[in-house]
């Protein structure tokens, strides 16, 4: 057991000194475009599903309270929250919607649409970053493995270099806290 162990927890370290050589200037481009959103008045809608739904709420926990810094708070929703939303959607049209339906009604233009999908498969995650397309946001995903179809249609793609969903989950979340201590920074110096 202690072996695995080992093994495990080398392998989340490889995989974030990978994103080293292959994310650093995405995750600076992520800082910038999140930053002028901000400053301009916009705001962060964030989602995904299962753990990266987790990871969503979390992000906008930083945002909207602190990450380090006693601070005003930044507008930031996960759109996988709302349970009453989720369920009538879902009944009402089908689960591919859920994210891209709440875009429409809560999203304007210069806000940031951010999908998490480790695979980058997620129907409904990519639905969402087409619709934030169309409306004039600009998009960001986390993914992992190749990217998959999201990867190819965000406009900026942070994508974790395994398949597999334990290490992506790890990473994503470390990139994320990058993004929101620089964000916190950038703005509040």
């Amino acid at each position: 057991m202690r072996d695995r162990i080992i093994d495990i927890i080398n392998d989340s370290i490889h995989i974030k000194e990978e994103i080293l050589h292959t994310q650093l200037d995405n995750i600076i481009k992520a800082v910038k475009v999140i930053v002028a959103s901000f400053k301009s008045g916009g705001k962060v809608l964030i989602f995904g599903n299962g753990g990266s739904a987790a990871d969503a709420q979390h992000i906008c926990a930083e945002f909207v309270g602190k990450f380090k810094k006693e601070r005003a708070a930044l507008p930031a929703v996960a759109l996988n929250t709302n349970s009453s939303v989720l369920t009538a959607l879902s009944n009402d049209y089908g689960y591919e919607i859920v994210f891209s339906r709440q875009l429409e009604a809560l999203a304007r233009p210069g806000d940031i649409a951010i999908g998490i999908s480790t695979s980058g498969r997620a129907k409904n995650v990519l639905l969402a970053i087409k619709k934030a397309k169309e409306m004039g946001l600009k998009t960001i995903c986390l993914t992992g493995a190749s990217g998959g179809e999201l990867a190819r249609c965000a406009d900026l793609s942070l994508i974790v270099p395994s398949s597999v969903t334990a290490r992506i989950q790890e990473a994503h979340i470390t990139m994320s806290h990058i993004i929101c201590e620089l964000v916190e920074e950038e703005l509040f110096r």
